[in-house]
């Protein structure tokens, strides 16, 4: 992710997960409901390391999903 710098801080030492993390599920929330096929849908997450600001990314496949989505209304 070189030449990547975070929103909030301006700093360039971000990281991102090597796999995507479940959305949800079990006895945690569902961050994207609707959107996995059988069981929770995955992101992946990016956290600054000068800041601490975190973000959630959908994957795309998850993204695509959306304008059929009952549980998503597009504003």
């Amino acid at each position: 992710m070189a030449g990547v710098a975070c929103m909030n801080c301006g700093g360039n030492e971000l990281y991102r997960t090597t796999r995507p993390v479940s959305a949800g599920g079990g006895y945690a929330p569902n961050y994207l409901p609707g959107l996995g096929r059988w069981s929770a849908e995955k992101f992946y997450i990016i956290v600054c390391r000068g800041c601490g600001l975190t973000q959630w990314f959908a994957r795309h496949e998850a993204l695509d999903k959306l304008p059929h989505s009952s549980k998503w209304e597009r504003l």
